[in-house]
């Protein structure tokens, strides 16, 4: 049976909810992954308070759960920005769920005894358990070891209560791997498997700063991947159907990104003519959002986690 047609039940069906928005405060960032989809093209960052009036738009169109995501999130401001950012939408805004994707090179623990009560998840990309591939992939620094980190980083999560996620872009430098035990070791509450995704003009193409097309790997190999890993729990796969369009993505000037026709179109800012407007030119698939399973227990209050 239809739902009832209640006071904005037009507006609902018209229009995606932000339910869950990916924000990209920023392209700049420490590592040079072959692949990354969302490159250093500006400097930019929203002033804090003009990133806050935003989020606060947000809200009250809908959101319940903001990702904040760059580049790398933890070198603005050596982390303040962020913090901040996170504080405001748990405290101010009392989002039910508030999380980062991170590399994980530039976070501390004093970072987490400031603002860890505030963050339900913090997700580090992690592409290989095998150094020299990480070197490969351009997730590398010199001496610092990506995945010795990522322990000290799984650890910090315990001790303040934040959950644990990993983002892996399966592609052609880790097709092969067996990732089953450290994966199982480290025990995240969700792996996000991507498959390597070609965005024109951010990591393909003419006006391209990366060339990902060596990284491509064909559907049969990331099913391959996905079929040594199927004893994993936590594993949720992502091909490139499943993610062009059923993600909210705002950039840096809080502009939702249309990927639908593999690039990516910006829409208006939100600061400048509302969330309803923008929104509109996102390409956001709702219903390929749900079916990804986009919505999922994202409040560490709700998690049967053992802190």
């Amino acid at each position: 049976p239809a739902a009832p047609a209640g006071p904005g039940r037009e507006r609902d069906e018209a229009l995606p909810m932000p339910t869950s928005v990916n924000y990209h405060f920023t392209r700049q960032c420490n590592y040079k992954c072959g692949f990354c989809f969302h490159t250093a093209k500006t400097s930019f960052v929203l002033p804090l308070e003009e990133a806050k009036r935003g989020l606060e738009m947000l809200k009250e169109a809908g959101m319940e759960k903001i990702n904040f995501s760059g580049g790398e999130p933890f070198l603005q401001d050596r982390g303040e920005f962020v913090g901040k950012l996170v504080q405001f939408c748990k405290q101010e805004l009392k989002l039910p769920s508030v999380s980062i994707v991170s590399n994980g090179s530039l976070i501390r623990e004093r970072w987490f005894k400031k603002y860890g009560e505030y963050l339900d998840i913090l997700a580090i990309s992690c592409d290989s358990f095998d150094e020299d591939v990480n070197v490969l992939i351009g997730r590398g620094q010199g001496k610092k070891n990506h995945v010795e980190n990522l322990h000290k980083l799984r650890q910090w999560c315990r001790e303040y209560a934040v959950a644990f996620k990993i983002n892996s872009v399966i592609n052609r430098f880790n097709v092969e791997e067996d990732m089953n035990e450290q994966i199982k070791t480290l025990n995240p509450v969700r792996w996000k498997v991507f498959q390597c995704l070609l965005i024109e003009g951010e990591n393909t193409g003419e006006d391209a700063l990366r060339e990902a097309e060596k990284f491509v790997i064909s559907d049969e190999d990331f099913e391959r991947f996905l079929y040594r890993h199927k004893d994993v729990s936590c594993l949720v796969p992502e091909s490139n159907q499943k993610m062009r369009d059923s993600y909210l993505i705002l950039d840096e000037y809080m502009r939702f990104l249309n990927c639908k026709n593999g690039r990516k179109e910006p829409s208006k800012s939100i600061l400048d003519v509302g969330v309803e407007a923008a929104i509109k030119f996102s390409g956001f698939d709702e219903k390929m959002f749900l079916e990804r399973g986009g919505k999922y227990v994202w409040s560490k209050a709700d998690m049967k986690l053992d802190w």
